[in-house]
């Protein structure tokens, strides 16, 4: 079994990399953040994920252990395929898959595409109990609040005509500043400001 596979960046692209290893290029399936990280013609390291089928050994790299395990953690889920893991972890971070199923937020997993409601459920039912260690619990409730405050300020100012893209921006710098703003606060510090 391949455990990591250090050489330099032949190929690269969103998807994937070819890792020159002394003159072998190993095709290895990444996500964009791992992709981010990598540098054409540069040395790097990956831990690399080995999945043998009947008609293919693939091969998927990561930039870190943690996002190596939650690939790992995805595709243990019944229904849910390596490729649907990679764009799982291309469209969010660890922490927001993590706060995700902690918070049963089944609409952000739904962000990735093809990934359906049942799977979504699904990701959240088996993994409930095992993505703690990649989420920093305070943080993300937090966020879950802010995120639903920022939403209902949002729909109420469409409701009176301001369009969204107008007053996201400034939504966001006024729960920069205050994290315990309500959403009547909120929407009156929008309507000032725009």
């Amino acid at each position: 079994m391949i455990f990591s596979l250090q050489g330099i960046v032949q190929e690269l692209t969103p998807t994937y990399a070819v890792i020159n290893v002394q003159g072998v290029g190993y095709y290895v399936g990444i996500s964009l953040m791992t992709s981010q990280t990598l540098t054409l013609n540069k040395e790097t390291v990956l831990f690399i994920q080995q999945i043998i089928r009947e008609d293919a050994h693939l091969l998927f790299g990561f930039n870190t252990r943690s996002e190596k395990e939650m690939f790992n953690l995805l595709i243990s889920v019944n229904g849910v395929g390596a490729v649907s893991a990679l764009i799982l972890l291309s469209t969010l971070s660890l922490e927001e898959i993590a706060s995700a199923i902690l918070s049963k937020n089944s609409a952000l997993i739904q962000k990735a595409k093809g990934l359906g409601v049942k799977t979504a459920e699904r990701i959240i039912v088996d993994l409930k109990d095992k993505v703690q260690k990649f989420s920093n619990p305070e943080e993300n409730i937090s966020t879950f609040v802010n995120n639903k405050i920022k939403d209902e300020a949002l729909s109420a100012l469409e409701v009176l005509g301001i369009p969204k893209r107008m007053s996201e921006k400034l939504a966001d710098k006024i729960i920069k500043q205050n994290s315990d703003v309500s959403v009547e606060e909120l929407v009156k510090q929008i309507l000032k400001n725009i």
